[in-house]
């Protein structure tokens, strides 16, 4: 029986003792003894009824207590910011995230509620970011060479259009002055999805580091597909590729690249652009730059003899990526310039999220990052790239 309905017959019963006392009590407002005890009666099933009726409230709230950790998350008291970097920032907020992905995210806490991205996702701990950074920066070249910008919403770069020249005038003539022109890059967001997966027996083992698991495999996941997009991205739907928009400056005259199309690559590039300039390119076409020499039969190659030193061509340092395009009739394979002109827009928090359901019959848990971000080069003129011969 329902509360409901012990509602309604405990009033029924209520109302029949009432009209029972009024129409059983003489002049005087008294009931004889047999009166007396049929009212007793039913004012003990009234009673009765109320015991009832307290009984399943209590064992109702009981109910909705223990439902509370697995079915929804603990609202009554949110946690507040503290600190100047607000509740990401908190050991408690870490603390609870953790929690949360070592349960599959059945125990949520007030705090880590606080952290609810509205999207069944809860931003990443403040610290789990800084170290997601750190893997990001060294797994994805582009990160360290770019310029990288935190943006809240679309970013709008001005870019000179026209640069003012220097004139020879007669004495006393008048200056003439040029009008100066800007042109606009606009910095968006582009969102970005990358799933890991962990076995149930890892996730629920105290001694694994679960923790720095987690950071490094979305760290590398994600630097792989940032890498991609920042060399070859078209823009739809993604950032803009390195690649894509930098000018060509030397294209070779046949299908493989000699020590002089270096040369020209390099000197292609303006004076001011070289100073910090560098290379990128395919490891592929490492191994057959690594066999061409001068003019005075010396490798232009100069390989690292120390560690943490980069390996150089013709004095300027050498990145390599996989994601950068490969020798190949009409490909652009060599990238040289100042890469800090790459613009790279992180907007707002990266959000953790679980995948229900879709590894349970492997017996493994996944688990979902977001994050939006763009990339584009500002100033074309920044980067040179050597294009190989189209084939024909």
């Amino acid at each position: 029986m329902t509360i409901l309905e012990l509602y309604e017959k405990r009033a029924k019963a209520w109302e029949a003792a009432k009209a029972f006392l009024d129409s059983h009590t003489d002049k005087d407002g008294k009931l004889s003894e047999e009166d007396a005890a049929a009212y007793d009666k039913m004012e003990k099933e009234v009673m009765d009824y109320t015991k009832s009726i307290d009984r399943l409230q209590r064992q109702q709230a009981l109910d909705d207590q223990l439902k509370q950790p697995t079915t929804n998350p603990v609202k009554n008291n949110p946690a507040k910011p503290k600190g100047k970097g607000g509740f990401r920032a908190t050991d408690a907020y870490k603390s609870s995230m953790l929690t949360a992905l070592r349960t599959n995210f059945r125990q949520i806490s007030d705090v880590l509620e606080e952290g609810n991205d509205a999207n069944g996702g809860y931003l990443v701990p403040e610290e789990y970011d800084r170290r997601l950074i750190d893997v990001l920066d060294e797994e994805n070249i582009m990160r360290s060479l770019g310029t990288t910008i935190t943006t809240s919403g679309e970013h709008k770069i001005n870019i000179a259009a026209t640069k003012p020249a220097a004139a020879w005038i007669e004495e006393g003539a008048a200056i003439q002055f040029s009008d100066a022109t800007f042109g606009q890059k606009l910095l968006d967001a582009h969102k970005l999805h990358v799933a890991i997966k962990i076995t149930d027996e890892l996730l629920y083992d105290n001694a694994f580091n679960l923790e720095s698991y987690i950071i490094t495999q979305f760290g590398k996941a994600l630097a792989n597909a940032e890498e991609d997009a920042f060399l070859n991205g078209d823009g739809t739907g993604k950032p803009k590729g390195l690649f894509q928009d930098a000018e060509v400056g030397v294209t070779t005259s046949a299908a493989s690249i000699t020590s002089d199309n270096i040369i020209e690559l390099v000197y292609s590039l303006k004076r001011p652009y070289r100073k910090n300039a560098s290379f990128i390119m395919n490891d592929q076409t490492i191994a057959a730059l690594r066999k061409l020499k001068d003019n005075n039969n010396n490798y232009i190659w100069q390989p690292s003899y120390q560690a943490g030193e980069p390996d150089r061509l013709l004095g300027y340092t050498l990145h390599t990526s996989a994601f950068a395009p490969k020798q190949a009739a009409g490909a652009k394979a060599i990238a040289f310039g100042d890469f800090s002109y790459y613009n790279i827009g992180d907007r707002g928090v990266r959000s953790l999220q679980e995948l229900k359901e879709l590894f349970a019959g492997n017996g493994m848990v996944g688990y979902l990052m977001k994050e939006r971000v763009d990339g584009l080069l500002v100033l074309p003129e920044a980067v040179k790239c050597l294009q190989i011969k189209a084939s024909t």
